[in-house]
C-alpha cells in the first residue's frame, strides 16, 4: 500500500465517498479508500436495545466540548459506511425552492450555486443506487421527477394505515416516506422494530456500504484500506496541490499519494482535517482564503415526539412509513417555512430508559406500547459563528440554535393532529449538540471564492486536486434528511472526474 499511487484517494467510506466510488467503477481509474474504521460486526448486538442505546456499542466514544466548554459525547460512528450504518434510511430530495434564497423567520437561507433541475437526474441515479421505496407524485411539495421511484412504497402496518387515512380525511396530504429499506421486490428486510438507530443484521438497510461501496469494490481497480486514520494533508510549497496524505495505521505513520484527493470524512471531520493541515502557504487551514472553513455548521432542529393513547395499544412493528410536508413552507398566519414531519422507528421501553434512567421500566413499557412516534424537522440557518474547531486531539463544536420558532410551530401542529387522532399524552425531546447525524455546511460550496471554500463541483478553489464530498458542501440544510443530496452530488462529481481523468 505504501508504494501505491492511485489516480484518486478517497478519505472516508460514508455516503459521500462510497457514492463517488460507485460512480467511478468501471472507469479504469485506480481508486483507493482510506477509512479510519473497520467493518461493523454482524451479530446479535446489532438488534439489542441494551447494546445500542445503553452501552453505545457502535458510537465512537469521543468526548468533545461545546461553546461553554462543557463536555459531551457526539453521536459519531466510525465504521465502513459511516453514520449510515445506523441511520433511519429516509431518502428525500430537497424541494426545488430549497436551492434558492428563502426568507425564514430569523434570517435568510442562501441560494446554492446549482439548482434542482441540475440535480434532478442525479437524484434519480442516487435513488436507483439506494433502491429507494417511494410513491411518485404523492408528495405535493416535491419537484418534477424524470423517473419514478425504483420500487413501490413500503406498506403501512394496520395502525399506521388508520392514521394515514385519518389525516387524509381531515384534508391533509400525508405520503409514504421514501426509504432505502429493502422490503418487497425480493428485498431481505424482515420488517422488525430494530431499524431506525440500529445497524441491520441482515443487510436490508440501504446504507453506504451495502448499496454503494460493495458494488464499487467488485471493481479490482477500487481498493479499501481500513484502520487508516488520516492526520494531515500535505501540499506542495506553493500550496496549489495536495502532495501527500499523512496517515497512521497500526500505530505507524505513513504517507499516501494520489493524483486527486477527495475528503469525505463527514462535515465535521473534513473541516477539522483541513484546519489541522495548515502550513505556510495556508496559515489558517488549507483552502481557507475565504475564512469560511469550519464555519456555518448546521444540524437541523429535531423534535422527537411520543404520542400516547392510553386506551389503545399500537401493535405496529415497522412504523417509519409516513411523512407530511403540509407545513413545509408555512401556514395561514405564519408565512415562514416550518419543515417536515416524518415518523420515527418504533420506540421501545429500553430506548426510553436509556434517556430517562430513573424511570421505572414498566412505566416506559406501557407508554411505548401505546405510542405513535414522530419527528418534527426544521431548518437551522447557516451562521459563521456556528463552527467546528480543533482543540488539541479533540474537538470544539459551537452550535447556537437559531430560527427556533418554526420548529416550535411545527411541533405544535403535529400535537394538534395527534390529539385529534386520539393521543392526548405527548412527550417530546429536542435534539441537542450531541446529535450530529445531520451535520452539514462546514466546507460550503459557492460561485464566489471570496465567500465559499468549494466550487459547484466540490473542488476547493485554491487547491487544484482536492475535492470535498460530504455534508460539508451544503450551503443550507433545508428541512429534509441530507443523505440523498450527498449521494446525488457525489454521483455528479464522479461523472465529472471520470470525464476529466480518463
Amino acid at each position: 500500500m505504501a508504494d501505491a499511487h492511485p489516480d484518486i484517494l478517497i478519505i472516508g467510506a460514508g455516503m459521500g465517498g462510497s457514492s463517488l466510488a460507485y460512480a467511478l467503477k468501471g472507469s479504469g481509474l485506480k481508486v483507493h479508500f482510506l477509512e479510519r474504521g473497520t467493518f461493523l460486526p454482524r451479530d446479535d448486538s446489532n438488534w439489542s436495545v441494551e447494546a445500542v442505546f445503553h452501552k453505545h456499542r457502535y458510537r465512537s466514544g469521543e468526548q468533545w466540548r461545546d461553546q461553554d466548554n462543557r463536555a459531551f459525547k457526539p453521536n459519531q460512528h466510525y465504521w465502513v459506511g459511516g453514520n449510515t450504518k445506523v441511520y433511519g434510511a429516509c431518502i428525500m430530495r430537497f424541494r426545488p425552492r430549497d436551492f434558492e434564497a428563502v426568507e425564514h423567520h430569523e434570517g435568510l437561507s442562501p441560494a446554492w450555486p446549482i439548482g434542482y433541475d441540475e440535480m434532478e437526474p442525479w437524484y434519480c441515479a442516487a435513488e436507483a443506487m439506494l433502491h429507494v421505496r417511494g410513491a411518485s407524485g404523492a408528495d405535493p411539495t416535491e419537484g418534477r421527477r424524470s423517473q419514478p421511484y425504483p420500487h413501490a412504497a413500503i406498506a403501512h402496518d394496520p395502525p399506521i394505515a388508520r392514521l394515514f387515512d385519518h389525516l387524509r380525511r381531515r384534508g391533509h396530504k400525508p405520503f409514504p416516506l421514501p426509504a432505502s429499506v429493502q422490503q418487497g421486490d425480493g428485498g431481505q428486510c424482515i420488517r422488525c422494530k430494530t431499524c431506525d438507530g440500529f445497524p441491520c443484521k441482515v443487510d436490508a438497510k440501504g446504507d453506504a456500504e451495502n448499496c454503494a461501496l460493495r458494488p464499487a469494490l467488485a471493481d479490482p481497480d477500487i481498493t479499501l484500506e481500513t484502520g487508516a486514520r488520516v492526520l494531515r494533508l500535505l501540499t506542495t510549497p506553493d500550496g496549489r496541490k495536495i502532495d501527500g496524505v499523512e496517515i497512521e495505521t497500526g500505530g505507524v505513520p505513513q504517507i499516501r499519494r494520489a493524483g486527486t484527493v477527495v475528503l469525505a470524512a463527514g462535515a465535521i471531520n473534513s473541516a477539522l482535517l483541513m484546519q489541522r493541515s495548515a502550513n505556510p502557504a495556508h496559515p489558517n487551514g488549507i483552502a481557507n482564503a475565504s475564512g469560511q472553513l469550519g464555519r456555518n455548521y448546521m444540524a437541523h432542529h429535531l423534535t422527537a415526539m411520543m404520542c400516547v393513547n392510553p386506551l389503545r395499544v399500537n401493535a405496529t412493528v415497522y412504523q417509519k412509513t409516513i411523512s407530511m410536508n403540509d407545513f413545509y413552507w408555512g401556514m395561514e398566519g405564519f408565512g415562514w417555512p416550518m419543515g417536515n414531519m416524518q415518523m420515527l422507528g418504533k420506540l421501545q421501553a429500553g430506548m426510553l430508559t436509556a434517556e430517562v434512567p430513573l424511570a421505572p421500566k414498566f412505566v416506559m413499557q406501557g407508554l411505548s406500547n401505546r405510542s405513535i412516534d414522530w419527528l418534527a424537522m426544521s431548518e437551522d440557518l447557516p451562521d459563521p459563528n456556528n463552527r467546528v474547531l480543533p482543540e488539541g486531539d479533540s474537538v470544539k463544536l459551537i452550535w447556537r440554535l437559531n430560527n427556533r420558532v418554526p420548529n416550535r410551530r411545527l411541533a405544535g401542529e403535529l400535537k394538534k393532529l395527534m390529539r385529534a387522532f386520539g393521543s392526548p399524552l405527548i412527550f417530546e425531546k429536542h435534539g441537542g449538540i450531541e446529535t450530529t447525524s445531520h451535520q452539514c455546511g462546514t466546507v460550503r460550496m459557492g460561485a464566489d471564492p471570496a465567500t465559499s471554500v468549494l466550487d459547484p463541483l466540490c473542488k476547493t478553489w485554491e487547491i487544484d486536486n482536492l475535492y470535498v464530498i460530504d455534508g460539508g458542501f451544503f450551503v443550507s440544510s433545508a428541512a429534509v434528511n441530507p443523505s440523498l443530496t450527498i449521494a446525488a452530488q457525489a454521483l455528479r462529481v464522479g461523472a465529472h472526474l471520470k470525464s476529466k481523468l480518463t
